[in-house]
């Protein structure tokens, strides 16, 4: 009996060690096993994967809070006049500004009261746009009809050997004051900026229209040669220069639509007609001639005698006067002397401050 039932126990451990020895080698047993370990792999990795997504988004939220603070650090550090940190913004920056300096070219004659409001106005409205400038008075005191072209002319060959530091300019009337601040008077760069666009100007609305202010680099007037010589009297000469600009393929920008003022309230326009008679008078074959693109004179051969030259100061701004005499070619343009009847020629500025050498 006790053999019989060690016999029996043996063959029951045998069993069951052959059925273990079968269930290891059961298919799908260790291919369970790999997909568990699979599983595990890829729940971690997943986890890991969005640790690196929230680590990067906080890295740059990080970076963006500090630019953000360094921009504040410098709007309220920054030497401007102005206050209004949306003028800071929408205006080229301060340190690019800084490269450049700008003078204005005033062709003038008779026109001293105006020209008193003009300096005054213009040195604060362009202190406010931290723009660097000098401003020359281009006084015109010879016999002849006016001839705003040959002045602007003179005044830029002054200033190129006179102010070399200067890089643009602007040719400006005298009657025409500038009262919206976003009116740019920065550095153009290659384009040529007419400041009292048709849209502002209070008196002239043409799509051609140049006058009133103009402002570009030294290397564009070069470029075009200046102005024509041939315009004595009042008009037309910003129109043929507008051929010359579109000749040459300069591009010409103005400002923008949206500026909030108009053609009543952008500019101060301080012309007194009673007082302030223009020459309008058409003489010999002057309208012919005038109405054809000038391919003869210009920059290069602009005739003149500088009489005297002399600084000024009125309320901190500073001036210079250049007192010319211009030269006519009777037989190229006659009409440089068809005065209307009662018009005379005009004395110089009167004198205030110190000679210039």
């Amino acid at each position: 009996m006790v053999c019989s039932c060690q016999s029996h126990k043996q063959t029951t451990n045998g069993l069951l060690k052959r059925q273990f020895k079968q269930a290891l080698q059961v298919p799908g047993i260790v291919p369970h096993t790999m997909q568990v370990y699979t599983d595990v792999f890829r729940i971690c990795g997943n986890k890991l994967l969005r640790s690196h997504k929230i680590l990067a988004i906080f890295i740059l939220l990080c970076v963006i809070i500090v630019l953000l603070l360094v921009i504040i650090v410098q709007l309220y550090q920054c030497d401007c006049n102005s206050t209004n940190i949306a003028e800071v913004l929408s205006s080229e920056s301060l340190v690019k500004q800084r490269n450049h300096v700008l003078c204005l070219i005033i062709p003038f004659r008779d026109r001293f009261d105006e020209l008193l409001v003009f300096l005054t106005h213009m040195k604060v409205f362009l202190d406010k746009q931290n723009v660097k400038h000098h401003v020359y008075v281009v006084n015109q005191v010879d016999s002849y009809r006016f001839n705003r072209g040959s002045l602007i002319n003179v005044g830029f060959l002054y200033i190129s050997t006179h102010s070399p530091q200067c890089d643009f300019i602007a040719m400006h009337d005298v009657d025409l004051i500038p009262l919206n601040p976003q009116l740019n008077y920065s550095y153009p760069g290659d384009s040529i900026m007419h400041i009292a666009a048709p849209h502002l100007h209070p008196k002239y609305h043409y799509k051609t229209f140049i006058g009133g202010i103009l402002m570009m680099k030294n290397t564009h007037f070069k470029l075009v040669n200046g102005l024509s010589n041939k315009y004595w009297g009042w008009g037309l000469e910003d129109d043929e220069l507008y051929v010359r600009i579109k000749e040459a393929r300069i591009r010409i920008e103005r400002p923008p639509e949206n500026l909030g003022t108009g053609i009543t309230d952008t500019f101060k326009h301080i012309h007194d007609k009673t007082r302030r008679r223009r020459d309008m008078t058409k003489c010999f074959n002057q309208k012919e001639v005038t109405r054809k693109r000038d391919r003869e004179t210009g920059l290069h051969d602009v005739q003149y005698e500088r009489i005297s030259s002399y600084s000024m100061s009125v309320n901190g701004s500073n001036a210079v006067i250049l007192n010319v005499g211009l030269k006519c070619n009777r037989t190229v343009t006659p009409w440089c002397l068809c005065r209307p009847v009662g018009v005379k020629p005009v004395p110089p500025v009167p004198r205030v401050g110190e000679p210039n050498t």
